[in-house]
């Protein structure tokens, strides 16, 4: 497997992957998060794992309500390889399971469950307030210390007037994708909605990830409806304990309310040192 990145640069990227078939992908340039160049954002390769879990043996009136990724490793920008199998399989709920590799090494792994779509008298609950209005237009937000030319501006983010990446949690932020998940495809709610997900702790940014080595293990998402339209709304906040760890919980919204919630293990440790 080619391991180097693609020759597109983030700006003239127009998808985030690259569909070479039979289950491999080319990573470009716009995956890449804010930490380094050449590893990616948690937001990309989980959407691409969703959008192979839907392919899996799709069935007729299911729907995909909840995502759990684990993050075994940074990803890097390259080639990618997605697997994926049913663990169980019922007439009402099934559970999937898939494998991501990078030049054979193991990178990710998720678990999704299949439901049975709800009937047409459930009830709409929605608990939480609803979401502020997506405030307009506004300039590139930036990161400090952060790599921005991949997923940070690949993404359009309209902050609360006055704040940003930078600003001390919780926070609120709508968000939306810029370019598609694979070249040449229309993406998915469920492919959006985990394109996103992973920013729920950066938007609630309440820990010193800079003194300190701050970062998600996992991301689950749970999604009580799709998702409607292009941006989502991220309102979220973070939990933290001595001799504990750190927990990011945030709460998806469209325009029409509440879709789901983002939940987040955080590593909260010292940094290496003599490096």
């Amino acid at each position: 497997m080619n391991a180097e990145p693609s020759p597109l640069s983030a700006a003239t990227a127009d998808a985030f992957y690259l569909d070479l078939g039979d289950g491999r992908f080319a990573s470009t340039p716009a995956t890449a998060g804010p930490w380094s160049a050449k590893t990616q954002h948690g937001g990309p390769p989980s959407a691409l794992m969703g959008r192979a879990m839907e392919r899996h043996a799709p069935r007729p009136g299911m729907r995909i309500a909840r995502v759990t990724v684990e993050l075994l490793r940074p990803v890097p920008v390259a080639d990618l390889r997605i697997d994926v199998r049913t663990v169980r399989s019922g007439g009402r709920t099934e559970i999937l399971e898939g494998e991501m590799t990078s030049g054979g090494d193991l990178v990710l792994v998720a678990r999704a469950w299949r439901l049975v779509a709800s009937p047409p008298e459930t009830p709409s609950l929605c608990p939480g307030p609803t979401a502020p209005a997506r405030p307009g237009p506004q300039p590139p937000h930036t990161m400090a210390g952060a790599h921005l030319d991949g997923y940070v501006s690949a993404m359009e983010w309209r902050f609360e007037p006055g704040k940003g990446f930078d600003s001390l949690g919780p926070g609120t932020a709508w968000v939306r994708q810029r370019v598609g998940l694979v070249g040449g495809e229309q993406d998915t709610p469920l492919t959006r909605a985990l394109t996103v997900a992973d920013s729920s702790w950066a938007v609630a940014f309440e820990l010193d990830h800079h003194a300190g080595l701050v970062i998600n293990t996992d991301i689950t998402l749970a999604l009580h409806r799709d998702p409607v339209g292009e941006w989502l709304c991220l309102r979220s906040d973070t939990a933290a304990s001595p001799a504990g760890s750190g927990l990011a919980l945030g709460q998806l919204d469209d325009a029409a309310g509440d879709c789901g919630r983002v939940l987040q293990t955080l590593l909260v440790t010292e940094r290496a040192t003599g490096r």
